[in-house]
C-alpha cells in the first residue's frame, strides 16, 4: 500500500492531480476541496493515499490531512459505500462536521452528500456511530454529553432550545430540531431559532 506521497505538485484539474516523485508522475483522484486547497503547480506536497484495485482499474485517491485519510477508511469499510463515494462525502463535510453527524445520527444532513441517499446514511450511522471517539470532539463541537451518553446542544444552540421551550415546545422536540438545522453549529442563537421553527412547523 501507499501511505502517502511527497513531491512536486505537476498537474491539477478537475479532481485529479498529478504528483511528480523524483521524475515519477502519480496521478490521484482528490475532492475538489482538496484540490483547491493545495498550493499552485510546482510546489512540494504530500497527499496521503489509498490505492483502490477493482477489475476495472488501479486508483490512487488522495487526501491533504491524515484525518481526512483515517476517515476515508471508516467509511469504505461501510457496508455500499466504495472509495468514490467516501470521496464526495469528505468533499461535503469537513471531518469534525462529518463525526458530529454520525454520533448525532443526523441521516438528514448526511444525506445531502452527493450520491448518498437516506439508507446509506442510516447505514453509515449505524455502523460508524460506537467506532468514533467522541472524547476527540466534544471540546469543539456545540454538543455536550450527557450523563447517559447522550448528546445535546450547548452554547448559541443551546439558548436557541431554551428559546423554543419557552414557546411551549418540550426539549426532547426542541433539540431535535435545533439539531436539525443545518450548519447549526455556525448560527447565532436567533437564526438558528428561526431555521428550528420551520422545521416544527
Amino acid at each position: 500500500m501507499i501511505g502517502y506521497l511527497r513531491g512536486e505538485l505537476a498537474e491539477n484539474r478537475d479532481g485529479n492531480i498529478i504528483v511528480d516523485v523524483s521524475g515519477v508522475g502519480y496521478e490521484v483522484k482528490v475532492s475538489q476541496k482538496t484540490s483547491e486547497n493545495l498550493p499552485s503547480i510546482g510546489r512540494e506536497v504530500k497527499i496521503y493515499t489509498y490505492l483502490s484495485v477493482r477489475e476495472d482499474g488501479v486508483t490512487l485517491f488522495g487526501f491533504e490531512r491524515k484525518d481526512e485519510q483515517d476517515m476515508f477508511f471508516k467509511l469504505i469499510g461501510v457496508n455500499g459505500v466504495g472509495p468514490k463515494s467516501a470521496l464526495f462525502i469528505l468533499d461535503a463535510f469537513d471531518v469534525p462536521d462529518l463525526k458530529y453527524a454520525i454520533i448525532s445520527e443526523d441521516s438528514k444532513r448526511l444525506s445531502k452528500a452527493n450520491t448518498i441517499g437516506k439508507k446509506t446514511a442510516e447505514r453509515i450511522i449505524l455502523e460508524l456511530k460506537d467506532k468514533i471517539d467522541r472524547n476527540e470532539i466534544l471540546g469543539v463541537s456545540p454538543l455536550e454529553e450527557e450523563s447517559d451518553g447522550k448528546l445535546k446542544p450547548e452554547g448559541e444552540a443551546a439558548d436557541a432550545v431554551d428559546a423554543l421551550v419557552s414557546l411551549g415546545y418540550d426539549r426532547k422536540s426542541s433539540e431535535k430540531a435545533v439539531m436539525s438545522v443545518d450548519g447549526y453549529d455556525k448560527l447565532d442563537s436567533s437564526e438558528i431559532l428561526k431555521k428550528a421553527l420551520t422545521y416544527l412547523f
